[in-house]
């Protein structure tokens, strides 16, 4: 991790290699990631952002052709009517193999973003600007893109590195508290999978730490990255360690489909990092301070920690098609101790609805 002008420069290593930069205002910064043969851009943003992406393209129309792609925000932006009408604006303004593709929204459009330039003549140029605490510090990073389907969410997808990563925090100035609170969902998971650090810093002053202007929010913002930095350093294809990030999703999946994806995605892992605890704790691995330490941090950032008691029966069956599923055998991540993730494979039917009753509202 280096530091530039007040600018962090976080490395993804691997066999696609690129940074992640972190710092205020530095949204001109994306020019970096397009590379010399680059001549048309294609900028996705959701409706919220139309006047922000128009003034992006303003500025780059010195050195591109660039295009505007407006899509649904949030996951309804994340289906393949939507990648369909980006292909055809694409196909339309003859976009080669080298020209480029920028994700400019939260996590739901990097994600669609990342699918469409994956996927365009079989891979462009990739720069993806998150707009989002949960884009910045998960969505955007480590090149996992995808769409939904009536399944299941991010069951259609691709592995595929951006060239660049440009987290401007400016951008979170104006967004409304409980959008920056439910982020935190990923912010919290990496503290207790890699960096506790995180979690002191939310136990210490959890107003400062969630103030998108202040050090504190940064360092956290700083920290979490650098934790998906490292894994997917190591593991790109989620071969084996970068399954530890799936840390409260496989549940909180299945809650955003039981929901049709109307709960925001932090909150549904707020509960999947409860009931992957409390499942912890039911095989004996994980302590009862560490249980209560989730529930306590969670609150603080008002996120939600049950869910209600008779949807069992529709959740499991969601689980069962989870991507982390091996044939029949379902797989979660829990915890042994704090930051020592580990994979519990194939648990009774009976342990896991224990372990739900324990969180059913």
């Amino acid at each position: 991790m280096t530091e530039q002008q007040n600018v962090t420069a976080i490395p993804v290593t691997g066999d696609s290699p690129y940074e992640v930069l972190v710092g205020r205002g530095i949204l001109p910064r994306v020019v970096d990631g397009l590379g010399a043969g680059v001549r048309k851009v294609l900028i996705v943003h959701p409706p919220t952002l139309g006047a922000a992406a128009a003034a992006l393209r303003e500025s780059l129309l010195d050195r591109y052709e660039v295009l505007l792609a407006e899509v649904p925000d949030a996951e309804a932006g994340k289906r393949v009517e939507v990648a369909a009408f980006c292909w055809q604006v694409l196909g339309q303004a003859d976009f080669t193999r080298t020209d480029a593709v920028i994700g400019f929204g939260g996590g739901a459009v990097t994600d669609l973003a990342g699918f469409v330039a994956a996927t365009w003549l079989r891979g462009v140029t990739l720069v993806q600007a998150p707009t989002t605490l949960l884009g910045m510090v998960d969505a955007a990073v480590g090149g996992k893109t995808g769409i939904n389907t009536n399944e299941g969410k991010n069951l259609v997808g691709a592995f595929y590195a951006p060239s660049l990563v440009v987290a401007d925090l400016d951008l979170l100035a104006t967004l409304p508290r409980n959008e920056i609170l439910a982020g935190f969902g990923e912010v919290v998971k990496c503290g207790f999978i890699a960096e506790p650090e995180i979690l002191d810093i939310i136990e210490a002053d959890v107003e400062r730490a969630s103030d998108p202007l202040s050090d504190e929010f940064r360092r956290l913002v700083e920290l979490s990255i650098g934790v998906k930095a490292r894994v997917v350093s190591s593991d790109f294809k989620e071969a084996g360690l970068r399954e530890i990030l799936n840390y409260g999703h496989t549940l909180g999946h299945a809650i955003e489909h039981a929901e049709r994806y109307q709960w925001r995605h932090g909150a549904a892992v707020a509960v999947g990092m409860m009931f992957a605890a409390e499942l912890g704790r039911l095989t004996g691995s994980l302590s009862d301070s560490v249980v209560d330490r989730h529930r306590s941090i969670l609150t603080s950032l008002s996120l939600p920690t049950e869910y209600p008691g008779g949807r069992w029966q529709t959740l499991l069956a969601t689980m069962q098609r989870d991507k982390k599923t091996r044939g029949a055998m379902l797989r979660f991540i829990v915890l042994d101790d704090l930051a020592r993730p580990t994979v519990l494979q194939g648990p009774e039917t009976s342990l896991l609805y224990a372990a739900y009753q324990e969180i059913a509202s």
